[in-house]
């Protein structure tokens, strides 16, 4: 049997959506998927894993479809257990920054990834970035800035209508960016399609990125 990657989400399994963003990427991936809140009820998960403050705040998909926010603390306990149980490589499926993982070179953190290759393809000018929750605009652009780089932050909710997307679109190309990161696991191909419909600049999708940087590391 080939290699197979583990691939954790920061809620439940299965995340049919996300699935078919991965398979979209990387055709032909071996992969097993897990959720950090899964076994857990939805009355358990707003008792036991809501967010404690707005820094402590992810967004997240659930099974259902329905979208809901979680204690970035809460997965990053559970994420640990997993993580330290199960070797191999691995793909964390959040573009978060988790303190406390269990640090390996088998383990691929979206936010280093994405931060890595916004940095190189883009060392000075503008960078436009989408965000979930309008909550995390200013703590997110603040982590992204740098000297030489001017960074522009809109939320844009995903599994929001084609006519929601369009707009943050258009609010975003009259910020002329030269780049634009779609900062969430939970951001579509069609998302990034309509996007780029209204500008001009490169977009990065952040499941393609980390997918394809993740697949990498199993055998050929």
């Amino acid at each position: 049997m080939s290699a197979s990657l583990r691939v954790f989400v920061i809620g439940q399994s299965p995340r049919p959506e996300l699935e078919a963003e991965i398979e979209a990427a990387v055709p032909g991936l071996n992969y097993t998927l897990q959720g950090a809140l899964d076994g857990m009820t939805r009355e358990e998960i707003a008792r036991d894993a809501a967010p404690r403050s707005d820094a402590d705040t992810l967004f997240t998909v659930l099974p259902s479809g329905e979208s809901t926010t979680i204690s970035k603390a809460v997965v990053t306990e559970r994420l640990k257990a997993m993580l330290e149980a199960q070797p191999g490589a691995a793909l964390l499926c959040c573009t978060g920054a988790f303190k406390g993982l269990p640090e390996r070179a088998d383990l691929v953190k979206p936010a280093d990834v994405l931060n890595g290759l916004a940095e190189s393809l883009l060392p000075k000018g503008k960078l436009g970035v989408f965000v979930p929750l309008p909550e995390q605009v200013e703590t997110l652009g603040a982590k992204r800035a740098r000297e030489g780089l001017e960074v522009v932050v809109h939320p844009l909710r995903p599994l929001s209508s084609a006519e929601e997307v369009r707009a943050a679109a258009k609010a975003m190309a009259a910020e002329k960016p030269d780049l634009v990161l779609l900062d969430c696991m939970s951001y579509t191909a069609a998302d990034k399609a309509i996007i780029g419909r209204e500008l001009a600049s490169p977009i990065l999708l952040s499941i393609a990125v980390a997918a394809r940087t993740a697949a990498n590391l199993l055998p050929e």
